[in-house]
């Protein structure tokens, strides 16, 4: 499930059940073949649409696609960042930050900084594995790690403060 915005104006949800696509809740029945990696050419209702990716910024998650010479700006939310939209913790950014806490209770698998490391907003910091997902936490500010609190292996519950910034 995705949640994409274009041009800030129109809302669309995205959904992918076997081979049918879904755009808010309808099947989409098109012909798409892409054909570079960056280009695809889609048939739908007997017109013709040559898509090219122009630009992608992963940290993000926003894009500015062509569509036959006209060009937009679109931005996706994957049903992660929207769970963080539902537990209130899209707007961390905003607020001085100064720990960061488990966002549900896990296992954690792996530490990717150490203590006095400087990360950018959108770093990935540990792996925290919950309900047989692996989840990758990322910096939600830039700054400089303080403390870490947690290893690889050590079970945490949700709320428990897993590192400081300075």
């Amino acid at each position: 499930m995705y949640q994409l915005k274009v041009n800030d104006k129109f809302d669309f949800d995205i959904d992918k059940t076997g081979d049918d696509l879904l755009v808010n809740d309808e099947v989409i029945q098109a012909d798409i073949k892409q054909l570079s990696p960056v280009t695809w050419h889609i048939i739908k209702q007997l017109k013709s649409y040559n898509v090219t990716l122009v630009s992608f910024d992963k940290t993000t998650k926003t894009a500015e696609i062509k569509v036959n010479n006209n060009t937009y700006t679109v931005s996706a939310k994957d049903r992660f960042d929207l769970l963080l939209d539902q537990m209130g913790l899209t707007n961390l950014a905003s607020a001085k930050v100064s720990e960061l806490k488990a966002p549900m209770p896990g296992l954690v698998l792996k530490v990717f900084v150490a203590g006095d490391t400087t990360v950018q907003k959108g770093d990935s910091l540990f792996i925290l594995e919950a309900m047989k997902m692996e989840n990758i936490i990322k910096s939600p500010v830039d700054g400089v790690i303080k403390s870490i609190k947690i290893k690889p292996g050590d079970k945490v519950e949700k709320g428990q403060i897993l590192l400081q910034f300075a």
